[in-house]
This record gives C-alpha cells, sequence and structure tokens, in this order.
C-alpha cells in the first residue's frame, strides 16, 4: 500500500521540535549505550527505541517524506553531538545503524499505514530495531574484545520488549497529535 497524499508538509516548528527530539533520544542512548547493566545489556537498549516511536508519530501524521526528512536531520545532528559525548567509533556507529534502521522502519511503517493501528509500529519497530541493534554492535565493537554479541542479543531483546511497550503510547498519541493532518 502506499502512503496517501493528503499529509501536509511540517511547519519548520514542528520539523525542529521533532529533529531536536530525535536527536535528544540518539545522542543521550550514545552515552547510554557505553554503560552496561550487566553482561548482556546496557542502558541504551531502554532509551534507543524512543526514537522509533517519535519516526511513527510522525510518519502516522505528516508522511513518509517528512518522517525520512526528520530522520536525515536527526541523523546528522545526533553524529555531531555523538562526536563529543562518545567515542568516534560509537558516534559512527550509530549514524550508519539509526539512519539506516530509521529509513527501514520509515518505510514498512508507511507501506503498512493503513492495516490494524498497530501493525505498522510494531512490525516497522522491530524490523528498525533488529537492523540497528546488528549495525551497530558490529560496528562499534568488533575487534574490540568486548564480548558484543552477548550485548547485542541482550539489547535486542530489550528494543523488541520496549517496542511492544511503547505500542501503548502510540495509540493515545495517534488520535490526538499524530492524527493524519490532511489539506484543506
Amino acid at each position: 500500500m502506499k502512503s496517501n497524499s493528503y499529509h501536509v508538509p511540517m511547519t519548520a516548528r514542528q520539523i525542529l521540535l521533532a529533529v531536536a527530539a530525535m536527536a535528544i533520544v540518539v545522542v543521550g542512548s550514545n552515552v547510554l549505550v557505553q554503560y552496561p547493566i550487566n553482561k548482556w545489556l546496557t542502558w541504551g537498549a531502554i532509551s534507543y527505541p524512543v526514537a522509533f516511536l517519535v519516526a511513527d508519530l510522525i510518519n502516522r501524521r505528516f508522511g513518509a517524506k517528512s518522517a525520512r526528512q526528520v530522520a536525515v536531520a536527526g541523523f546528522v545532528v545526533a553524529i555531531v553531538f555523538s562526536v563529543w559525548v562518545a567515542t568516534p567509533r560509537i558516534a559512527l556507529a550509530s549514524g550508519v545503524a539509526f539512519l539506516f534502521a530509521q529509513l527501514l522502519d520509515i518505510y514498512v511503517f508507511d507501506r503498512l499505514r493503513q492495516q490494524q493501528w498497530w501493525r505498522a509500529p510494531l512490525i516497522g519497530g522491530v524490523a528498525g530495531a533488529t537492523l540497528d541493534t546488528i549495525l551497530f554492535f558490529s560496528i562499534a565493537f568488533a575487534g574490540t574484545g568486548i564480548n558484543w554479541q552477548a550485548l547485542l542479543v541482550g539489547d535486542l531483546a530489550v528494543k523488541l520488549a520496549v517496542n511492544v511497550a511503547l505500542l501503548a503510547p502510540f495509540r493515545a498519541l495517534m488520535w490526538n497529535i499524530a492524527r493524519p493532518a490532511k489539506s484543506a
């Protein structure tokens, strides 16, 4: 299913707020991923799935094109700030993983948008979180001596659980701030 073309464009203020939200989630997660909770989980797994919620809300209200624009802008801003708060390798891994995962999530969400309300955010979030986790951990930690495979499995499991938990806020917000904006 193709996305409907009736979405109105985002205002400059809406774009700024969306990009700021994305950047805060990604930069915060880049800091938190450096702090393991245990041998198979980092704090970043808990915060990062919120980036998919932001993208899905934008996609629902303004369409895939706006969601892609916010993802690309959020990617640029997050990379710039992540270099200052994380190692360059983590910033690079995060940027690559974030951009590809967000674009996948946006694509899947857009293809499923006309189905049951929960399908697009759930399946898009699972696809995006899986791609993000595999790319991030393999780029950030391969060859470092860190047991990144265990972290990958643990983080992915928690990201998927958080993705399911975020369906409730998505449902609540989709009828308010995320209802599709229609042109006059």
